[in-house]
């Protein structure tokens, strides 16, 4: 006997053996076993997610010997017919090669004439939507009253595609795209029947690749299991596929947790050589990310299945969440421009550079940078001179203020004092913050400091920027600019002074100011507005 496909071996045979689709099982049996049988359905949906197949099964119930029920038998002869193809009463007709309107005149034509042999003459037009508009309105009469021993099955990929007077006279299904769960655990139980090894990392990829059609999917798999020569192992999936390498996409997470830059780009070269699809390898990467997510945001006692992973879990315990969703955000919106890119290698390089470039400093790269910032420690003989720094430089109208310099020891004083607003500005551009430890200390203002302790208070409508986590991060920068003997402390606490973040809000309005007020008495300007009739869009003007 020759060998028969796995797509259409598996072809599901009864409601039962279906995957997925239970909002439509559940109507379509309860209609069966109530006997509240419509005369025409319509099912709709992508390919491979089992409008023919669902059909077939429901022309099988209407006709099977046992009676109509959503639980045929499967061994009658009408059952054994349908399953076969060559039942006759079950009329199936491809809207494609049948669209001339002469060719829906015949087939109507016959659809007085009673059974041969089963309960009812079903009519499956698969693709219908390839109809013609005459051969529409051939139908159109007979659809909405057939004879009582006829029953209409239509399935389609467009549905939009179809007049609404056809669709008002149809129950109408919407077949859903089947999950990469539901296709894994189906390819699983085929190959545990057809005695096939495999792993799980193979069936994940069979899955992904079918992008929700079971049939793709059992195609993918014949495919598989014939490279492979009768096993399913991820290597050989992925190559067939034309995927890369697990290990590979697993090193670009290691480079980038590492932030081991010439790590990343010795990786990508390494997968170039093996000429990949590098869109398909942002997605997988970016999918990889997503895992990663969820594992960070997963309770440590969950019993997710995806936190089987260990190479993931420890990922995710390696990565700061922040970092995560960063790196996900960048690669979405460097799946955008990919192909704008001089060439899709130089592309996909640039999207994972920036990547690393854009992501936040640890606090070991923030003590790096600061130190390198620190003048070189003088001799002894120079020890006795205090080591000077510029506090503040303002430009006002074309005049500078008086430059302050301030020693070391003049910033932590041994006594507690009150520092002005621009030298706490200053200090928070030395210890070279970023992100929301920087927003945290901006909002902040500096109440007093010694040696010993500095203190800061946060106005109770920023509350929300305080956390254990960013407090101990600013605590480590303040620790690394004036010695680990300083304490931070913060409190909640209203306070007359301004804020950095205040000031460089004022300083931005004033700026504003100045450049409306430039425009708006600008000779040119005001001779186009007076030629034209013309006015300013207030909303335009941006400071230089």
């Amino acid at each position: 006997m020759s060998y028969q496909v796995l797509a259409r071996k598996w072809r599901p045979k009864s409601f039962q053996d279906m995957v997925g689709q239970s909002h439509v099982l559940k109507a379509l049996g309860n209609a069966l076993d109530q006997d509240r049988l419509h005369h025409a359905y319509l099912f709709t949906g992508t390919r491979g997610v089992g409008k023919t197949t669902l059909a077939r099964i429901l022309a099988k119930c209407l006709n099977c010997d046992s009676g109509v029920s959503s639980t045929p038998c499967g061994q009658c002869n009408a059952c054994v017919a349908i399953d076969e193809g060559r039942f006759v009463d079950l009329i199936e007709v491809d809207a494609a090669s049948r669209a001339k309107v002469e060719e829906t005149r015949d087939l109507m034509d016959n659809v007085q004439y009673a059974p041969s042999s089963g309960r009812y003459k079903v009519y499956l037009i698969d693709e219908i939507h390839m109809f013609s508009n005459h051969s529409f309105n051939a139908l159109l009469k007979t659809l909405e009253e057939p004879p009582p021993h006829v029953k209409f099955l239509l399935a389609t990929t467009e549905p939009k595609k179809l007049p609404v007077t056809i669709l008002s006279r149809c129950l109408q299904f919407n077949l859903s795209h089947l999950t990469n769960d539901q296709i894994a655990k189906q390819v699983e139980m085929i190959l545990g029947q057809e005695n096939i090894a495999f792993d799980s990392a193979s069936t994940e990829l069979i899955a992904r690749g079918a992008s929700g059609s079971m049939r793709d999917a059992l195609s993918l798999l014949d495919q598989a299991i014939a490279y492979g020569g009768g096993l399913l192992e991820e290597s050989q999936v992925r190559a067939m596929m034309g995927t890369i390498d697990s290990a590979d996409l697993n090193g670009l997470i290691q480079a980038l947790i590492d932030a081991d830059p010439e790590a990343l780009l010795n990786t990508i070269e390494t997968i170039a050589l093996q000429n990949p699809d590098f869109d398909a390898l942002l997605a997988e990467f970016l999918s990889l990310l997503q895992k990663i997510a969820i594992i960070q945001i997963l309770p440590a006692d969950s019993n997710n299945p995806i936190k089987d992973n260990q190479v993931l879990v420890n990922f995710a315990n390696a990565m700061n969440k922040e970092d995560a969703q960063l790196y996900y955000q960048i690669g979405m919106m460097g799946r955008k421009d990919l192909y704008l890119a001089p060439d899709i290698k130089s592309g996909f390089e640039m999207v994972m550079i920036r990547m690393l470039a854009f992501r936040p400093m640890s606090n070991n790269e923030t003590i790096t940078t600061t130190q390198a910032l620190k003048p070189v420690s003088k001799t002894n003989t120079q020890e006795s001179k205090p080591e000077t720094s510029v506090v503040a430089e303002i430009a006002d109208d074309n005049k500078v203020t008086q430059v302050k310099e301030v020693t070391d020891t003049d910033e932590l004083s041994n006594e507690n004092h009150t520092s002005s607003d621009n030298a706490w500005k200053n200090i928070i551009d030395e210890m070279a913050l970023v992100g929301l430890v920087k927003e945290l200390a901006g909002n902040c203002v500096l109440k007093s400091h010694s040696t010993e302790k500095v203190e800061l208070a946060l106005a109770p409508a920023q509350e929300h920027l305080l956390n254990d986590n960013q407090r101990k991060r600013l605590e480590q920068a303040i620790k690394t600019r004036f010695g680990d003997g300083v304490k931070l402390s913060i409190v909640i606490e209203d306070s007359r002074d301004e804020t950095p973040a205040e000031t460089n809000i004022r300083l931005e309005k004033e700026k504003l100011k100045a450049a409306e007020a430039s425009l708006n008495n600008d000779p040119a300007v005001k001779s186009l507005m007076d030629t034209f009739n013309a006015s300013i869009d207030q909303d335009s003007i941006q400071p230089q």
